[in-house]
């Protein structure tokens, strides 16, 4: 058990979720009202990431610094203080497209992955799901994302999917690459990364900085839950959303962000923590205070 403040996350939508299966959002209009239902729900950060805007192709992602402004504008006037974490994964060298977003929207956090991967699934037929890709993460890229984070005031989230790549996030802090409070994200679900394990979650943390902030992110179906609530007990931050998963803990799809984020409040609050605001949440990863409202 403990009794210290549980910061919630919402994974609004993710990289290529089709919105004609799946109800997620993709205009600004759509990414607000979302972030409205689980900012009300409890989430004090909105992950988020941007979808092409022309029709017929919101499956798709966009690096387009004029989407990510209206996506982060329409976000910020729905949910009055809520804090902004912007993607930044993408694969190969060419990263020009997210730093020119975080340089337009200057979120106060930004993912950061922090290690490369295999990033593989297998069907049961035994034919891959997509191509065999390596989602590169060289150090020379992470330096690149962290010195314009560090340019535009914004923070890093640490997005590990393996055990190795925690280690690493303490070698970044040793070879002075970060600044401020380390937040890691435990990123477990990927058939080729971290398997969804409570035993091993409660081995994680022992690798990561002493100092650190650590939350999880858990990609699955109703297997899920249990891990989010070992991650509350635990003493971790909380994240769920449309990007994680469609399905509540009973089974049940969800139908938006609003009912996952109210089952995470859950979890943290039968693990006797209480949820933090978003001013709370900015104090325990070390962010600077909300700009005053006019």
């Amino acid at each position: 058990m403990t009794d210290d403040k549980a910061i919630l996350t919402c994974a609004l939508t993710g990289v290529l979720t089709n919105p004609k299966q799946h109800p997620v959002p993709v205009t600004p209009a759509q990414m607000a009202a979302e972030a409205c239902d689980a900012f009300n729900a409890g989430a004090s950060i909105m992950h988020v990431h941007l979808r092409n805007q022309d029709e017929g192709l919101g499956h798709m992602p966009s690096w387009d610094p004029d989407v990510a402004e209206s996506v982060v504008c329409a976000i910020r006037a729905a949910c009055p203080g809520v804090i902004v974490n912007l993607t930044t994964g993408v694969v190969g060298k060419d990263i020009s497209g997210p730093l020119a977003c975080l340089r337009r929207v200057k979120p106060e956090i930004a993912a950061c992955n922090a290690g490369s991967l295999n990033y593989l699934k297998i069907k049961d037929n035994g034919e891959w799901a997509w191509p065999p890709m390596v989602f590169d993460n060289p150090v020379a890229k992470i330096q690149q994302m962290l010195d314009v984070m560090r340019e535009t005031g914004t923070h890093p989230e640490f997005e590990c999917f393996d055990v190795g790549i925690v280690r690493s996030v303490a070698m970044y802090l040793k070879a002075g690459m970060i600044n401020g409070v380390p937040e890691l994200n435990f990123v477990m679900g990927v058939a080729s990364g971290m398997p969804c394990d409570a035993d091993l979650l409660a081995l994680l943390p022992r690798y990561a900085p002493a100092e650190a902030v650590w939350q999880t992110t858990l990609i699955g179906r109703a297997e899920i839950w249990p891990v989010h609530q070992k991650t509350a007990e635990l003493g971790g931050m909380l994240r769920s959303g449309l990007e994680d998963t469609f399905y509540l803990p009973g089974g049940e799809r969800a139908g938006g962000n609003g009912v996952l984020i109210e089952a995470l409040a859950a979890c943290a609050r039968r693990a006797g923590r209480d949820i933090a605001t978003p001013d709370e949440a900015r104090r325990l990863l070390g962010l600077k205070p909300a700009p005053a409202q006019p």
